[in-house]
């Protein structure tokens, strides 16, 4: 098989959105940085929520658009999950004020509104652009960099 930068899915519902979610979440590891874009509606804390539930992590997942980011520590699992939401930040800065270097040590980063803080993202990261139609979603997910691309590989074995 050769690996590819990029795939997507098109999920027909928010049960599917969050099924492809949990289908990524074992495949994740301490360090790995999803960057998340899409219009408001489009099923990123949707698509987060599975991904928390494949990842085994503790806690009502939500998205934190007023806290800006909520940890959820392993359960079965034992990788941690931080879920940010750049909306409300000026800039990638605030990110690194905030400690972003400590999460991606210890756990699994999740940003939606990425392109916000695009310049805080670790060179190695994955991609996932949302694209609402009109009766489902299109999940793009890109590449870029080592790491990033074995979790697309991952991906395409995966069967949601």
């Amino acid at each position: 098989m050769t690996v590819s930068d990029s795939i997507t899915i098109t999920t027909e519902s928010p049960e599917e959105t969050q099924r492809l979610g949990r289908c990524l979440g074992p495949g994740l590891r301490s360090g790995d940085v999803i960057a998340l874009h899409g219009d408001l509606g489009a099923g990123k804390t949707c698509f987060v929520q599975g991904l928390a539930h494949g990842m085994e992590v503790t806690g009502r997942v939500s998205s934190p658009t007023f806290i800006i980011m909520r940890r959820h520590n392993p359960g079965q699992g034992d990788v941690s999950l931080y879920h940010v939401d750049a909306y409300r930040l000026v800039s990638g800065d605030e990110l690194w004020e905030m400690g972003i270097e400590d999460w991606l040590y210890n756990g699994v980063v999740v940003i939606e509104w990425a392109e916000l803080v695009a310049e805080a993202l670790p060179q190695d990261h994955l991609d996932v652009k949302i694209d609402m139609q009109d009766t489902h979603r299109e999940f793009r997910f890109v590449a870029h960099g080592t790491r990033s691309r074995q979790i697309v590989e991952y991906l395409q074995r995966c069967r949601f």
